[in-house]
């Protein structure tokens, strides 16, 4: 079995086993909620999960996907928009995520409720505090604090949200902090980028002089470039968010291992621990193979991102007959404050776990771009 057919078979048994076997108040792909015995609330993980599915549902045109995505968005908000279960006091760029999802499915279903839940989180956001450059705190306990993940829980849905509502200031919000991210995180030696910035200088994982963490954590920069493809799609004329996206997906190819996967630390190969991590591999591979469909990076880079995905399919992935498929390497979750000082150490301590959305729902996204893309043989 070639690895596009093996990607088939996961895809459809995740389908099965994971997506449509969940209750949306105990989905089967959020291994924290499961770990942690977390009360069900609206989440940026199961948000990834539903843009999966909707993208899923987009290619394929399979309406048990629609179905399930509206009702695990109905199960978290009311028929006025209301998310009863997101505290807006919190200031948590993870709970914007979902509103791309609310966005799609306005798009689709013409219901309004789901865009006025848009645009609570829209409203939201215009309260949201910020830095002195102008940026979003990436949430209220971290303040003056920018995190790389915010990009993908924020951005992508700014922009869309600014063409439905004729708000063209909230789109060019979205690209003054672009440019300030790319300004104060961006390392000019590698290309690659710095998971935090702290512009206090106070915590204990900023440098006291540039304010940034010490790492490049894997799945952070793949938030930025799964951001930035996103809204290569929406806004396609944006030669900055191009130029941006594509600088990024060469600094991180030319970090990838002999057989296309990339490190939890991926400019640190020698370090002992150091592992081939899915998750941002994944949204690496999705990123590449979305930005050369849109005709914006070039044909090495989606060879790049198909060699990412072919390392994760073939190494990564347990598949066994009638039975969910298993994803392994997933980093359950890193952040950057309290006991998490930054350090190389702490990165490859952090749980790795399986079956996770933070790991499935990239693959998911990766399969539909590739079967969306040229050149597919089975």
């Amino acid at each position: 079995m070639n690895y596009i057919s093996r990607m088939k078979e996961a895809v459809k048994l995740y389908t099965q086993e994971i997506i449509l076997s969940s209750d949306p108040l105990c989905p089967l792909w959020n291994r924290e909620n499961f770990i942690f015995r977390k009360q069900p609330k609206w989440n940026y993980i199961d948000s990834c999960m539903i843009t999966a599915v909707l993208s899923l549902y987009e290619y394929s045109g399979d309406n048990k996907l629609l179905d399930f995505a509206i009702n695990f968005i109905s199960a978290y908000i009311d028929e006025n928009g209301d998310i009863p279960t997101m505290n807006p006091s919190d200031f948590n760029l993870d709970n914007i995520n979902g509103g791309k999802n609310l966005l799609a499915l306005y798009r689709i279903t013409g219901d309004k409720k789901f865009f006025n839940s848009a645009r609570k989180l829209a409203d939201a956001l215009s309260d949201q505090p910020r830095l002195s450059c102008g940026n979003f705190w990436h949430k209220a306990i971290y303040p003056r604090q920018i995190w790389l993940d915010g990009s993908y829980m924020t951005f992508p849905f700014m922009t869309e949200y600014s063409r439905l509502s004729h708000n063209d200031s909230m789109l060019d919000d979205a690209l003054n902090q672009l440019r300030s991210i790319r300004l104060l995180m961006k390392d000019k030696a590698t290309g690659l980028y710095y998971h935090g910035y702290d512009e206090t200088r106070s915590m204990i994982w900023a440098d006291p002089e540039t304010g940034l963490s010490g790492e490049f954590w894997l799945r952070s920069m793949g938030w930025l470039c799964a951001a930035l493809a996103d809204m290569c799609g929406l806004i396609p004329d944006n030669n900055e968010i191009t130029a941006m996206l594509s600088d990024l997906l060469e600094a991180l190819a030319s970090c990838c291992t002999t057989d296309g996967s990339l490190l939890q630390l991926p400019a640190r190969p020698e370090l002992p621990g150091n592992y081939p991590e899915t998750s941002g591999t994944l949204l690496f591979a999705y990123s590449a193979l979305k930005s050369h469909r849109l005709g914006k990076t070039s044909l090495n880079i989606k060879k790049a991102g198909e060699k990412s995905l072919s390392a994760v399919i073939e190494k990564y992935i347990i598949l066994e007959k009638d039975k969910a498929p298993l994803l392994k390497n997933i980093c359950l979750m890193a952040g950057l404050g309290n006991n998490r000082n930054g350090s190389a150490e702490y990165y490859l301590s952090e749980p790795i776990t399986e079956n996770d959305a933070k790991g499935i729902a990239p693959l998911i996204m990766a399969y539909t771009e590739l079967m969306k893309g040229d050149g597919i043989n089975e």
